[in-house]
């Protein structure tokens, strides 16, 4: 099969931003298209090894910049880093993509994104993958999650980079090798004028300040449970701190049909560069029809 078109095409939000998406385009394209959600702080460039695969399957895919994110313009206003304005983005970003239905890969907040969908737009799902996310978020991710975003240092080279990225979250990825480090690295920060910076505006960690441990989250079982009419993949990081084992479990029990992948060695979010994940993925949207 030959390569796919690979592009990044920009639509404007309601509200003036430009926002990128990458989309994978085989030229047989078949089936339903992939839509891919990333983390809170992470864009569209982690889905490409996954995108390429799928594409060589046949499916169309597109991976989503969140405003803020990626190559997505900064919003000037950080209240809007948040999800009712980010869901309106990706249905504005679907309608001009001309996608009506889809199966949508949602790492960490774009799983979040996902439950939504099955909520309140549920003609939108024909089957979810789940990255390490689920109805209930364990406060020690939480918190680990908030120390770093928008307030990491800049490193003075790529591998100041991996050894601060290593300090930060060598516990929850201890099967990465030093490859697999670089590639992470690469994928979080880019070089702009000779400095290494996140690629994400900083004042996303605003999004984060609202949240107290000391005080219960709501919890998005009701959200969850309106997947039950659709494929589901719940994939769980072996040493994720952000979805505990007994949820994971109990997710598993709720849906009738859902299926599991704990990848081995990895925590919140599995990089979905492994050749297992990607095999088990592209084998469980394979098996989705049409």
């Amino acid at each position: 099969m030959s390569a796919p078109n690979i592009t990044s095409r920009f639509h404007t939000s309601a509200d003036g931003l430009r926002l990128h998406l990458r989309g994978y385009t085989p030229q047989d394209a078949r089936g339903l298209p992939v839509v891919c959600l990333p983390g809170l702080a992470r864009t569209a460039d982690d889905f490409d090894c996954i995108a390429r695969a799928l594409a060589q399957q046949g499916r169309r895919v597109i991976a989503i910049d969140y405003r803020g994110r990626g190559l997505s313009d900064h919003d000037p206003d950080p209240k809007k880093y948040d999800l009712a304005v980010e869901s309106a983005d990706i249905q504005l970003m679907l309608a001009a993509e001309c996608i009506t239905q889809a199966i949508f890969l949602g790492t960490s907040r774009g799983g979040i994104h996902a439950m939504l969908f099955a909520a309140f737009k549920p003609e939108l799902l024909a089957g979810v993958i789940l990255n390490d996310i689920g109805p209930v978020l364990e406060p020690a991710g939480l918190i680990r999650i908030k120390s770093y975003v928008g307030r990491l240092p800049r490193p003075q080279n790529w591998d100041e980079a991996v050894a601060m990225f290593k300090k930060v979250s060598g516990a929850q990825f201890p099967a990465l090798s030093d490859a697999d480090w670089h590639a992470y690295a690469r994928l979080t920060l880019e070089e702009k004028e000779g400095e290494l910076v996140a690629r994400y505006d900083p004042a996303l960690a605003r999004a984060l300040d609202a949240y107290d441990p000391s005080k219960p989250m709501p919890d998005l079982w009701a959200q969850y449970e309106a997947l039950k009419p659709f494929p589901l993949l719940a994939i769980r990081g072996e040493t994720s701190d952000l979805l505990s084992p007994a949820v994971f479990q109990e997710m598993l029990s709720r849906h009738p049909s859902a299926q599991a992948l704990t990848v081995p060695g990895q925590g919140h979010a599995p990089l979905l560069l492994d050749q297992p994940s990607i095999e088990r993925i592209c084998a469980f949207i394979g098996a989705i029809v049409p």
